[in-house]
């Protein structure tokens, strides 16, 4: 869409192209003119050659002016097609986007959308200038969601594609399925809502769970992302304010007729919340959890 003194000079340029295509033209009607004068003179000059009516030189003249007029008549005609490629440029910028019969119909663009979808976001929802590159609308299928999830860099290291994810606290009954498709390469730095800095990694993953149970998720909707890095069956687990270090070693206080013992244990994985016992205890045991200094080896305890 151009303003009247762009459309002006667009008009003027036109204007200019369209002549110099016609110089062109005509240059070409002459250019043929004369490499045609040339090809039957270069004739007529051939016969009396053989005929022997004239020298060698003379027919040799005859054939280079043949040639030459050829060139600079296939040259002119080069010169066309450039000049009407050039009528074709400038007039583009002149080209109508609206439909016909509109009065004023240069004033209003009609835009269409490069995809299928639906809008999700209008950047511009009054009249004003438009400059080139400028959002308008964000257009997208909510059918081909995928989750963007911040996660600490410390953590996206045990993330790698194909890594099983559960969406919750997402608005549904129950959690979604998800796979992650992407880790990106590259961290950001953000600052959290403590006011630490942290450095994390933007995460990309798929939701996996039939399209009919996530309806109701849209852009930029909230969802919690819990990444599987590793499962197993009949897991002991204990709380992970229950362990604390004894040495270099872990232990926990189990409770035994009222009496805390200390136990060292093996702990195999852990999320920060929960951690798996390897050896040390038994399923069914009792442990203390945020263990005092006032819990030694053999105390009477008591259950809260």
């Amino acid at each position: 869409m151009l303003d009247p003194r762009s459309r002006a000079e667009a008009e003027a340029a036109v204007e200019a192209a369209e002549a110099a295509l016609k110089a062109a033209q005509e240059n070409v009607s002459a250019a043929t003119a004369d490499a045609e004068y040339a090809k039957s003179n270069l004739e007529r000059i051939k016969r009396l050659y053989e005929a022997g009516y004239v020298a060698k030189e003379t027919f040799d003249q005859a054939e280079s002016e043949a040639k030459r007029t050829e060139s600079i008549r296939l040259s002119a005609e080069a010169q066309v097609k450039v000049a009407r490629s050039e009528l074709e440029k400038v007039r583009a910028s002149l080209f109508d986007l609206t439909s016909g019969g509109v009065k004023n119909s240069h004033r209003i663009v009609t835009i269409l959308a490069p995809v299928e979808g639906r809008i999700l976001k209008i950047h511009r929802e009054s009249e004003g200038v438009v400059n080139s590159g400028d959002a308008l609308v964000e257009i997208g299928d909510p059918g081909k969601l995928e989750v963007r999830v911040e996660v600490l860099s410390t953590d996206a290291v045990k993330i790698k594609p194909g890594t099983p994810v559960l969406f919750e606290r997402w608005g549904g009954d129950s959690p979604l399925s998800g796979r992650v498709r992407i880790v990106e390469p590259a961290g950001f730095t953000k600052i959290s809502s403590l006011g630490v800095e942290e450095q994390r990694v933007l995460v990309v993953a798929d939701i996996t769970s039939l399209p009919e149970n996530w309806q109701g998720l849209g852009d930029e909707y909230r969802v919690e992302a819990q990444f599987i890095i590793w499962e197993a069956k009949d897991v002991l687990q204990v709380l992970a304010s229950a362990l604390f270090r004894k040495d270099d070693k872990w232990a926990v206080f189990a409770v035994e007729n009222n009496r805390s013992r200390l136990r060292e244990v093996e702990v195999g994985q852990r999320n920060g919340l929960i951690a798996e016992i390897l050896s040390g205890l038994a399923e069914g045991e009792i442990v203390i959890t945020h263990p005092s200094d006032l819990i030694k080896d053999g105390i009477r305890v008591k259950q809260r």
